[in-house]
């Protein structure tokens, strides 16, 4: 089994191209990666939540197998920044700039 680099050289020019901006970019990536950590983090707790137990009993707490595997697979999947980053190099992102109309009035 081959081990993935997590580490991938982008083309800068290809990332600003859409936005015209770098930073413009980043942030959209950022927000996006952002929303999928709070999602993967809200499925893993929702999914190890059925594991919980009122008894701090040790030996029973290592030895949750499935558990165990349920964390490991989710180790396992690619980083929020690199999915955010394919799903804006595909065009997969819906992302809009705000207008004067949609800023909040400050009090």
């Amino acid at each position: 089994m081959a081990i993935q680099s997590s580490i991938v050289t982008r083309d800068v020019d290809k990332l600003a191209a859409p936005t015209g901006n770098i930073y413009e970019t980043v942030v959209i990536i950022s927000k996006r990666a952002k929303q999928i950590a709070v999602n993967l983090k809200e499925e893993l707790n929702n999914k190890l939540a059925e594991f919980a137990t009122t008894v701090d009993n040790l030996e029973e707490v290592f030895e949750n197998r499935e558990q165990i595997e349920i964390s490991k697979f989710y180790e396992r999947m690619p980083k929020p920044t690199s999915t955010a980053t394919e799903e804006f190099l595909e065009g997969k992102l819906n992302y809009r700039y705000r207008s004067e109309l949609d800023e909040v009035p400050e009090n």
